[in-house]
């Protein structure tokens, strides 16, 4: 049942012109879910007299489509939302990620890790953990730093040799590089201490992704003056290390809003992979826009 928005809670904590946005990703068609959250943004930013941005983040080309693109904007447009142009597309702005991942490791901040998911299991249950009762964070289970402990020369080896490898943020080390009191201020609920050794050592790039969600949206808020982030409620633990990547890259500090998911009769959150309903489908049904975004919870 779709959860009903309501804004009017956190105005008097919304930051005077509030620059929001709404950032998916082209892996399939908006459902109402997106719908949930696009209005969410281009609200609060309306109500701030504000600024509302599109992003698309496609920087996994194995799932992302042009046509997906290309129907976000037609449904997004159709909802009667407006947004501010160009349109910042990921995958075009791949050097400026790498930059940002050179800073970190110049710092010492970073290490290429080659374990598969099989190698993390198995280090996992050799330390006397079934997987699902091994310490875990907001994407599953923590790495417990095989390859944090190789010295530098097998580490050189290894990448000369062609190993395939994604780069992990080192947390004891980053935690050591940044203000100890992290915090984040999210609408509604004042200031709120960070906890980023909960994400333990972050993916921040892969090969077939050279930079990762966490690395992109951090730097992506900074370079087009985000205010205030919103998003659903399931990315409320993202914050924390978010922040930590915020303070580390001297990026400023935006508030969030992260707001409730619209669910399916099983209660569970809409997603694509479960196939649902899409706002093409909906509109192709029959359904005006004020009502498809009645059934978004607007």
């Amino acid at each position: 049942m779709p959860a009903t928005a309501s804004l009017r809670h956190l105005l008097p904590d919304l930051p005077p012109g509030a620059v929001t946005r709404f950032a998916p990703s082209p892996t399939g068609l908006l459902h109402l879910g997106h719908a949930h959250a696009a209005l969410f943004a281009a609200g609060l930013a309306e109500a701030a007299g504000g600024r509302f941005l599109l992003r698309l983040e496609d920087i996994d080309a194995t799932r992302c489509r042009p046509e997906f693109a290309a129907a976000i904007e037609t449904d997004l447009a159709w909802l009667g939302l407006a947004w501010e142009r160009p349109v910042r597309v990921q995958s075009r702005h791949m050097p400026a990620y790498r930059a940002a991942l050179g800073r970190l490791a110049a710092r010492g901040l970073v290490y290429p890790c080659f374990c598969t998911r099989g190698d993390i299991q198995r280090e996992i249950a050799a330390a006397g953990h079934a997987p699902h009762l091994a310490p875990s964070g907001p994407d599953g289970p923590l790495y417990p730093g095989t390859c944090r402990r190789l010295v530098p020369a097998e580490r050189e080896a290894r990448i000369a040799a062609g190993a395939p490898h994604a780069l992990r943020l080192d947390m004891a080390a980053a935690l050591a590089a940044a203000p100890a009191d992290l915090s984040f201020h999210e609408l509604g609920e004042g200031r709120l201490r960070c906890d980023p050794a909960q994400s333990g050592d972050a993916v921040l790039a892969r090969k077939e992704v050279p930079a990762s969600y966490h690395l992109c949206v951090t730097h992506d808020d900074a370079l087009q003056g985000v205010t205030l982030v919103t998003r659903g409620v399931d990315l409320k633990p993202a914050t924390h290390l978010h922040r930590l990547l915020q303070a580390l890259l001297g990026w400023p500090e935006p508030a969030y809003a992260h707001h409730g998911l619209i669910t399916g009769p099983d209660g569970r959150r809409l997603a694509k992979r479960d196939r649902a309903p899409t706002l093409r489908a909906l509109r192709e049904a029959g359904h005006g826009a004020a009502e498809v975004r009645r059934l978004a919870g607007w």
